[in-house]
């Protein structure tokens, strides 16, 4: 099977550049991301595509990391013992989802072959407004599969990286839901009282995500406080999430990957001094 028969063509030609078409569903996503920091196309992945990569997925499911720490905050980090109890950095929160890391997705799969697509990478690009992307050289964390069974659930947080595409291999029978709250904070503040309303359950600003089996989504997680609640249902939610950087060579934090992802390379203690942040907001 080519690469290309994963995705839905005929709905999205994203091997047409110059199409009429092409050219209205940049315009859509971008108006979605410009308003609210989300933007899903649905049915993105083919009917083949889905099965293909969903049966990946599921193949190596037994291997999925679980962190020993069941409980984190928002920023996925240690507290600060220079604030209050009561500060978003020392509200713990139940994290008991597992993670298939990229190095069990090799260059033999489906999901290898798309994640390096360049017709898709370009695409992307396009739809974030971003001159080029290049893939996310963490051999760790740079495709993952987002594993919750039933019962399980991963906490509200911020990403690392400004945006993350995803694609839902399977969805929760119920439950599993994608929560977000939209541009809770900016690069430029951290907005604690806003993450704290949030974490004290006033759902005022709170959106809930209808994802589908074969969507792809965009989302700029970097300022968008998310989370996926407890999937409560007796099937297993597995996301696919992508990752691409706007500078080439970029590596994870090796703490963070290290507890997230279980393990870290010899190249992540090498690479950690050339971590570019286009911030300095909390990991």
């Amino acid at each position: 099977m080519n690469v290309e028969n994963l995705i839905d063509l005929n709905n999205y030609p994203i091997h047409q550049p110059d199409s009429a078409e092409y050219l209205e569903i940049v315009k859509y996503v971008r108006l979605d991301l410009t308003e609210d920091g989300c933007s899903v196309l649905s049915n993105f992945l083919s009917v083949e595509g889905l099965d293909t990569i969903g049966n990946e997925a599921e193949e190596r499911k037994s291997q999925a990391y679980y962190a020993e720490s069941k409980l984190c905050n928002v920023y996925l980090a240690n507290g600060n013992p220079n604030e209050a109890e009561s500060h978003p950095q020392n509200i713990f929160m139940e994290r008991t989802n597992g993670f298939i890391t990229a190095d069990l997705l090799g260059k033999g799969t489906y999901s290898y072959k798309l994640y390096h697509w360049q017709p898709l990478r370009e695409f992307l690009a396009a739809c974030l407004s971003k001159k080029k992307l290049y893939i996310y050289e963490d051999p760790v964390s740079n495709m993952i599969v987002n594993l919750c069974k039933p019962g399980q659930t991963f906490n509200w947080h911020f990403d690392t990286n400004e945006f993350t595409i995803t694609f839902l291999l399977r969805g929760a029978e119920s439950g599993g839901y994608f929560e977000y709250v939209p541009n809770l904070r900016t690069k430029n503040d951290e907005c604690f009282d806003e993450v704290k309303k949030v974490l004290n359950g006033d759902c005022s600003r709170v959106k809930r995500l209808n994802l589908n089996e074969g969507d792809l989504q965009f989302f700029l997680g970097r300022f968008s406080l998310h989370q996926v609640t407890h999937n409560t249902g007796n099937k297993d939610r597995l996301l696919l999430i992508q990752s691409f950087t706007e500078m080439p060579g970029i590596f994870g934090n090796p703490q963070r990957v290290k507890d997230l992802y279980g393990k870290t390379t010899k190249d992540h203690k090498a690479k950690v001094s050339d971590r570019a942040r286009s911030d300095q907001l909390l990991d």
